[in-house]
């Protein structure tokens, strides 16, 4: 089995986010980074070399012998979209999505391409929801 690449750094994160480019990003980046802190409770940590994740918790896969450590809600400031990782996946958050805005979703991937383009109160029920979800199935 290959051992997974993105595990957690000791490098600083908000260094990191001083990288991105453009301001604007940067600037959302930095927001996301206040509002995960501030919902979590939690210090931020870069995992690879893109994403600050909060909380950790261990897994092992149902589908395969795969396991390994993850944040419990993270986001990432990717050059297409703002990522922010609902680890739970979406299927119980249809009437907060519905409420959110602008966006696009994967198995556990809410893209965004801007803060500007969503409703910010309703991203933080649903990093809430989705962190509290994951500390409850993982405690």
């Amino acid at each position: 089995m290959a051992e997974l690449k993105t595990k957690v750094s000791n490098a600083n994160v908000k260094d990191f986010l001083n990288t991105i480019e453009p301001e604007s990003k940067r600037q959302d980046a930095f927001t996301l980074l206040e509002l995960f802190e501030k919902i979590t409770g939690e210090k931020a940590k870069l995992w690879g070399t893109s994403i600050i994740g909060f909380g950790e918790y261990h897994y092992e896969s149902t589908r395969s012998a795969q396991k390994g450590d993850w944040p419990l809600t993270a986001f990432s400031p990717r050059k297409a979209n703002l990522t922010v990782y609902i680890m739970p996946g979406f299927k119980d958050y249809q009437g907060l999505l519905e409420k959110l805005g602008k966006y696009k979703t994967s198995v556990s991937c809410l893209y965004i391409k801007k803060l500007a383009d969503i409703d910010i109160q309703i991203l933080s029920k649903i990093i809430e929801k989705g962190y509290t979800d994951m500390k409850e199935k993982y405690r």
